[in-house]
């Protein structure tokens, strides 16, 4: 195929029409996001269902090249994924990265922006096809399909000239380089990785190779590359990402190239959204452009609600998220943006919480910031729940969320199950990382969390967390009000007395989700050793004296029922409420008793 974004055959698609001549078929766009759930997974650490990883132990903490995971092998285990309860699956980069660069086996160096990486495909000769393939299978099962896309950068497609005895000269391959205010002179790589000294300029490299430079041909420009070396301290959303080099993304017509490239993307494999790496380092607005170019192309071939999110890795910057999500009252522009962002400030508070390291306020204290930073964005019944991509860990991270100890492997494992039921159940559209169902346990590094799953505990339908995890998913698929509720923090109580939002580690976390008249309640104790009963207030409206709740799912084998809902009377209690606020009743509680580490879902 060729490698221009204006050959005819690239124009055929993008007219309309698949390579064999008839009408493109899109496969529809869910009518809402929050109805799925995201299994996501990396392509070369997965499966291959034709050969065992290429590097034992499966886990190595050090191992930083290809281990041979493929998309037909991801193709053979989505009836795996779809049992478990998914409704979308997100794939690491799969484009072409330089083959010469081993470490990018994770697909965020891309240099070929069109065509699949022969190394994520069983057969090498035919990447592309492989991919529409694996995507047509999912749909086939009702899973939709998530790219991971790179806009920021490229592969270490050029080294950069250091001059002899240069303090910032980083290596000899001119791979990184200290910032500079200006470009640096560079060379381009040929197929082998090795820079030219003749090339310095890739608009006049002849013959140009396939596995070298930046592909389509539009993208040949050195215009079109910072060449600043790393960040420098004044920004650091300027500068190569180590050896991965950063494109001039203010650039408005490297912006459209972009843009068509992934426009492609959805006609060639209908693929149903994206999400977008780095996507706070993207600079012109183009994360606006973006958002809103790709939605309306997918519209103009059939669907209707593509999905675009983003990473924006800033810890509990919540102002820093609120500029890619949705449309604020305030912008003076017809242009929607991206869809959602990757909820780290989520991350980062309840992680802690699920692991006893922080009070449950923190997490309280983070959703209440959250709502006055989101007052202004336009979404429905006030709230900006399918604005949030939600997780527990990821590839990024470095530490998954369950904790082995060497001394007693599972004594930690309720903790997965209930930070899992919280992530379900709290306001978003939750993601899975691959192997958090066969109780993957990597930390330390970035090999350590990215394990080659089907090297290891493989696929086991009766593992417990993939048991214990399709039961969240089912309570979640069956119950409307823990996708689109209104969301509250529940004040507990020891004594009946005295109720307020926990402030202690290992505490007790509750909130409700209410959709019309149904309420769903949430309790967990984070307590790994000691078992804890409260009082928690419900619905004074949905609930009388005397109703019971039933337990909807529990992570404990033989849970206790909470009591029926009993009255409190006005001026016989004191309540702080998670936003500060302060009452004396009259109030309506059940009382539940939990287990260490025990979670309820609670509703009838």
């Amino acid at each position: 195929m060729s490698t221009s974004l204006y050959a005819p055959d690239f124009l055929t698609i993008f007219n309309g029409y698949r390579d064999t001549g008839g009408p493109l078929q899109t496969f529809s766009s869910p009518a809402d996001w929050r109805d799925q759930w995201i299994y996501f997974l990396m392509v070369d650490r997965f499966n291959n269902s034709l050969a065992p990883p290429r590097h034992l132990p499966f886990d190595d903490p050090n191992y930083y090249d290809f281990q041979g995971g493929n998309l037909s092998g991801i193709q053979d285990q989505l009836p795996y994924i779809k049992q478990l309860g998914a409704g979308a699956i997100w794939l690491s980069p799969v484009f072409k990265n330089v083959p010469f660069q081993g470490g990018t086996y994770h697909g965020y160096g891309i240099h070929d922006f069109l065509h699949v990486d022969p190394r994520f495909a069983g057969d090498p000769n035919n990447p592309d096809d492989e991919l529409r393939a694996l995507v047509d299978a999912a749909h086939k099962l009702d899973l939709y399909v998530i790219l991971d896309i790179v806009l920021n950068h490229t592969g270490d497609v050029f080294g950069y000239v250091c001059d002899a005895g240069e303090s910032d000269c980083i290596d000899t391959q001119g791979s990184t380089a200290d910032f500079r205010n200006s470009a640096r002179a560079i060379q381009w790589r040929d197929s082998q990785g090795s820079p030219h000294a003749d090339w310095p300029d890739v608009a006049n490299i002849p013959s140009p190779s396939p596995d070298a430079l930046v592909w389509p041909a539009e993208l040949q420009k050195n215009d079109w590359f910072r060449r600043q070396g790393m960040p420098g301290s004044a920004d650091d959303t300027i500068g190569d990402f180590a050896s991965l080099k950063q494109f001039r993304t203010d650039s408005s017509e490297l912006q459209q190239l972009l843009i068509r490239a992934y426009q492609y993307a959805i006609a060639r494999f209908d693929i149903d959204g994206f999400r977008i790496d780095t996507l706070r380092y993207l600079k012109g607005n183009l994360p606006l452009l973006f958002g809103n170019s790709m939605r309306e192309f997918a519209l103009s071939v059939g669907k209707k609600n593509f999905f675009t999110f983003g990473e924006v890795f800033v810890g509990d910057a919540e102002q820093e998220i609120a500029r890619f999500i949705g449309r604020t009252t305030a912008e003076e522009t017809d242009m929607v943006g991206v869809d959602a962002a990757l909820d780290y400030p989520l991350y980062f508070k309840l992680k802690p919480v699920v692991k006893g390291f922080a009070a449950p306020s923190e997490l309280v204290g983070m959703y209440v910031f959250r709502k006055q930073v989101e007052a202004g964005v336009l979404s429905s019944h006030g709230d900006a729940t399918r604005y949030f991509v939600t997780f527990l860990d990821n590839h990024d991270v470095k530490e998954r969320i369950r904790y082995a100890n060497p001394a007693n492997p599972d004594q930690y494992d309720d903790q997965v199950t209930l930070g899992v039921a919280c992530l379900f159940s709290l306001p978003g559209i939750p993601c899975l990382y691959y192997g958090t169902e066969q109780g993957l346990h990597g930390a330390g590094s970035d090999p350590a969390v990215r394990e080659a799953l089907w090297g290891g505990p493989g696929f086991a339908l009766n593992s417990a967390f993939y048991q214990q995890i399709s039961q969240i998913a089912a309570v979640r698929r069956e119950n409307p009000v823990l996708r689109y509720g209104r969301f509250y923090f529940r004040p507990i109580s020891g004594d009946g007395q005295h109720f307020g939002v926990s402030t202690f580690l290992n505490g007790v976390l509750a909130f409700s989700r209410i959709l019309m008249d149904r309420e769903i309640v949430v309790v967990a104790n984070t307590d790994p050793v000691n078992a804890s009963t409260v009082f928690v207030i419900v619905d004074n409206t949905l609930n009388n004296q005397g109703d019971r709740l039933d337990i909807l799912y529990s992570n404990q084998r033989q849970p206790q029922a909470p009591s029926a809902v009993t009255q409190f009377a006005a001026g016989t209690v004191e309540v702080r409420e998670a936003d500060g606020a302060s009452g004396t009743g009259p109030l309506n509680c059940i009382q539940v008793t939990l287990a260490p580490l025990e979670v309820q879902i609670l509703g009838r």
